[in-house]
């Protein structure tokens, strides 16, 4: 379960970074918020992934020590 939460907070932070690297017409079909033909970044979405990927770490962390 500790691996689990841990790979799926990195993973959310990955995904938090090509949320604000990738505009919305170059995100893949599939990640909510593409798309055709828009140019700006999805800030929220991207804000939104970072802190749930940061918690997730910092639970996969906590669970580790106990």
């Amino acid at each position: 379960m500790k691996l689990i939460v841990t790979l799926l907070g990195v993973v959310l932070l990955i995904v938090a970074a090509v949320y604000f690297l990738v505009p919305a017409d170059q995100l893949p079909s599939f990640f909510p918020g593409h798309e055709a033909g828009v140019t700006r970044v999805h800030a929220k979405h991207g804000i939104v992934a970072g802190v749930i990927g940061i918690v997730l770490i910092a639970a996969g962390v906590w669970m580790k020590r106990r």
